[in-house]
């Protein structure tokens, strides 16, 4: 065989490989729910806690159950565990969360984000984890962004006051000065979340500050930095400062966690906090997000 001829099959065999390797490329939109749970723990197919699973819901939709009752720390392994199933390799994965849900990817990501981790073969078995792909191993997870629904990584004056029932761990986890000390929110391992604010807020109105979903505030579900909560608003209501779209610091200075910006703001107060078994409330403009960007 000549020389031209040798160097034409090595960039022929070359591109195939390429070719091969990108082919094999898949992303994946991943559900993490929030408090009290619903699905089946470790089954990606189980869409209890949103609403009917074939609704569109982005590309590859899994549904990345915990029981939602248990310590953050306890089930953040169950976290672990998808991402390393469908977030590593070559596989890319796009992250909705509700409620806890933000508080314990956050959790995650922040302790674990920058960890070695093996890369798996996205088949699982029992229990949701997944075969190793080739032994090989990669530093934390490919993630291109996170959108958080009434995200509660600041948590809820509800759990404060005791209006949830305190016999779970986690609503000792959510306490508003527990969850904003329990990790470094501004440690993101890079990933963007970006964040949903519901505002139809009645029941609890006297509880929450500022503007609400009924569960969590706008110092939450806006992604607010610092050591306790505050009172956020919409641009209408002059009683107290406003929540801001984007990363940019709220009126009156107050900043967002690192690698936080807010792309909805529920100005006219339609979206409580309740997915009422079919992807309502707030988790209703996530999915939306979720089925025109997650592709």
């Amino acid at each position: 065989m000549s020389k031209f001829l040798r160097c034409l099959v090595t960039v022929v065999l070359l591109s195939m490989a390429a070719f091969s390797s990108l082919a094999s490329a898949t992303n994946y939109t991943l559900w993490v729910n929030g408090r009290t749970g619903g699905g089946t723990v470790g089954d990606y197919n189980s869409f209890t806690y949103w609403g009917p699973g074939t609704t569109a819901a982005g590309i590859n939709k899994k549904s990345v159950n915990w029981d939602g009752r248990s310590s953050i720390a306890s089930q953040s392994g169950k976290i672990r565990d998808a991402f390393d199933c469908f977030c590593t390799g070559s596989n890319w994965c796009y992250v909705a969360t509700h409620s806890a849900g933000d508080l314990i990817v956050g959790y995650t990501l922040a302790n674990y984000g920058a960890s070695s981790r093996l890369k798996k073969n996205a088949v699982a078995g029992a229990g949701g984890t997944c075969g190793n792909s080739d032994g090989s191993a990669q530093t934390g997870w490919n993630i291109k962004w996170v959108r958080a629904a009434s995200g509660a990584a600041g948590g809820s004056e509800l759990s404060d006051v005791g209006s949830w029932t305190t016999s779970e761990p986690l609503v000792a986890d959510l306490k508003t000065t527990t969850a904003r000390a329990m990790y470094n929110h501004n440690s993101t391992a890079g990933v963007w979340f970006y964040m949903y604010a519901g505002a139809s807020g009645t029941a609890y109105s006297g509880i929450l500050p500022g503007q609400d979903d009924e569960a969590v505030a706008y110092h939450s579900s806006g992604g607010v930095a610092g050591s306790g909560g505050g009172s956020y608003c919409n641009p209408s209501d002059w009683l107290c400062n406003d929540l801001t779209l984007g990363s940019a610091a709220n009126e009156g200075g107050s900043a967002k966690w690192s690698y936080h910006s807010v792309s909805f703001r529920d100005d006219n107060e339609s979206y409580n906090h309740y997915t009422a078994g079919n992807w309502h409330g707030i988790v209703s403009v996530v999915r939306s997000a979720m089925v025109s960007s997650a592709i």
